[in-house]
């Protein structure tokens, strides 16, 4: 089944797209680029999930996770009161597990 996709423009100025195509950064390049920069923003800002964020940058999970890691942006970034109630979490579920 062939997946639906919305297309989205930008506009670069002329003078800077001139300048990226001097260093071989064309169109299609711009674009893939683009789609993983917005992915990895997406993702850091919890907008969009792991497997989401994967198929916008057009990468595997395994790919994207390595992206991630290569532009120091952490898989899971929990707060310390999210840590805290997984934490907890795990406890209650142990506990449960042995009554």
């Amino acid at each position: 089944m062939a997946v639906r996709t919305v297309v989205v423009e930008t506009q670069v100025p002329e003078d800077i797209f001139l300048t990226l195509q001097a260093y071989g950064l064309f169109r299609e390049t711009l674009a893939e680029r683009s789609r993983c920069l917005l992915a990895l923003r997406f993702y850091q800002d919890r907008t969009l999930s792991l497997g989401k964020a994967a198929r916008l940058a057009g990468l595997s999970r395994w790919e994207f996770i390595e992206l991630l890691s290569e532009n120091n942006v952490p898989v899971l970034d929990f707060s310390d009161e999210e840590l805290a109630d997984e934490f907890a979490a795990v406890d209650r579920a142990e506990v449960e597990l042995r009554q």
